[in-house]
């Protein structure tokens, strides 16, 4: 079984760039499942309804989030959706399910999306417990549980990965927009890597316009950060999973 997972889509240059290269990813490289983190999706802050369903129009089986989860009010008409979960670790009364189970291949895959606290500035709670006590909660009911955490320090992010080292199928981490080259199966059999990086605006930082971003930086006056335009770039990671042991045995980073 191949899993892909696809870096954050930011604005509509990373829509109209998963568009063009996800069909042909798909084919190529023989994927069966297909994870897209959508959180920057709608001007880089926020996921529109119809960004959604045009995201899931293209295979794509389930829809992460993150820090902007509620970016944009219409996220509340469709957050119940079985193909999108938002951080699993967000207050318990929210809207939504941080965690959601998939047929594939004749696998059942929990796929569970988390974030991280340090330096987000998101009222969470603590993912490493929130995260051991649903793998404890639905380990024997499924054959495959990826986790998506959505975090911007690469030091919480590893430490999560050896903390449920043998727990978790994969670990991938998103964010940042900038994808790590630190891809490793860890000793107790998960597959790790600390960011699978962004599509979105090749030129640009992080996804915003480069001069308004220059400018917050060389001045430290407020600038509202756009979306910057121009050609896109496509950041994903490829699993490989043995159907006999249900470990990933190869990890693939795609930068188109």
């Amino acid at each position: 079984m191949r899993v892909l997972a696809v870096g954050d889509i930011v604005g509509k240059t990373g829509l109209q760039k998963l568009k063009d290269v996800l069909p042909y990813i798909i084919k190529e490289k023989e994927i069966d499942f297909v994870i897209v983190n959508g959180e920057n999706a709608a001007d880089g802050m926020g996921l529109t309804e119809k960004m959604y369903r045009e995201i899931l129009a293209l295979n794509v089986d389930v829809v992460t989030m993150g820090n902007h989860t509620w970016g944009k009010k219409e996220i509340f008409n469709f957050i119940e959706d079985k193909n999108i979960v938002r951080p699993a670790n967000y207050p318990s009364n929210n809207p939504g399910k941080g965690y959601e189970f998939f047929e594939c291949k004749n696998k059942t895959i929990a796929v569970i999306n988390l974030i991280g606290r340090t330096t987000m500035g998101v009222l969470s709670e603590n993912p490493f417990i929130i995260a051991k006590d649903i793998i404890d909660e639905i380990k024997e009911a499924v054959d495959i549980i990826i986790i998506d955490f959505h975090a911007e320090a690469t030091a919480e992010k590893i430490a999560l990965g050896y903390y449920l080292d043998g727990e978790a199928t994969i670990i991938f981490g998103t964010h940042t927009h900038v994808q790590t080259a630190d891809e490793k199966i860890l000793e107790k059999g998960t597959a790790y890597i600390s960011d699978i990086g962004m599509t979105g605006p090749k030129k640009s930082v992080i996804g915003m316009d480069v001069d308004a971003s220059i400018k917050r930086f060389v001045t430290s006056l407020p600038e509202k950060y756009k979306v910057a335009e121009g050609k896109g770039m496509f950041n994903s990671c490829i699993f490989e999973i043995d159907e006999n042991t249900n470990k990933v045995t190869k990890i693939e980073r795609l930068n188109k």
